[in-house]
């Protein structure tokens, strides 16, 4: 499957990168968002884009003005949303798919803004939140979970059991309280980026494939019912 690189128009001042790989026949797409600290070609974006691609969805990733321009502190979320818009925007125009074929993700602060845009969007066919950090360090008296109520979409969580920015516990509760269905597939031993503990020896290929193998088969499943 060969990438296509397409740069993508923000505002009169902005473009940003994004590739994207588009397999022979496929009948969803799905958008994938950097984390804060790393940009689209990150390790764990990579496996997750070509991993998910493999399975005849087309895969976008794409970078946010700041990690474009090779600034450390993250754009603000005026400028987080409507980079979102844009690929959004230009995905749909692109592949002509119905909006309910598409599935918006992102790794912690991208999946963050990806469940913010799908709260003020309907009509998506789901979201993927891969480490969605549901609080601050420190901070779990601070909820980021308000505007979850409003997504009409079903809901795809990747938490691990070590995530600094997410008691599991209070993320259950959160879901629970959802209107939509919200599934959780929760990696034991798993920090925020899903690295586990030594001592449950297991890979980190063998934890990225878990969560490709389920990501790919829940999007697919998306409608089917």
């Amino acid at each position: 499957m060969k990438p296509e690189n397409h740069l993508i128009k923000v505002n009169n001042n902005t473009e940003i990168s994004s590739v994207w790989l588009i397999p022979e026949q496929y009948q969803h797409a799905l958008i994938i968002a950097h984390g804060a600290g790393n940009d689209m070609h990150s390790g764990f974006i990579s496996t997750l884009h070509e991993g998910i691609a493999e399975a005849d969805i087309l895969t976008v990733k794409f970078n946010f003005p700041y990690m474009e321009q090779g600034r450390k502190a993250p754009d603000r979320p005026a400028v987080l949303e409507a980079t979102w818009q844009a690929v959004i925007d230009a995905v749909l125009e692109r592949t002509r798919l119905a909006p309910d074929k598409l599935v918006l993700s992102g790794k912690s602060m991208g999946g963050r803004y990806a469940s913010m845009i799908a709260a003020q969007r309907p009509g998506f066919g789901g979201v993927i939140l891969f480490g969605y950090p549901l609080h601050a360090a420190g901070k779990a008296d601070k909820l980021r979970a308000g505007h979850l109520s409003s997504i009409s979409a079903p809901l795809l969580f990747f938490q691990g059991t070590r995530d600094a920015l997410c008691q599991l516990d209070q993320l259950q509760t959160v879901l629970k309280a959802l209107p939509v269905k919200a599934d959780l597939l929760i990696i034991e031993g798993g920090d925020h980026s899903f690295k586990v503990l030594k001592r449950l020896n297991r890979s980190e290929q063998a934890v990225m494939d878990e969560v490709i193998k389920t990501s790919a088969a829940w999007i697919q499943r998306l409608g089917a019912g």
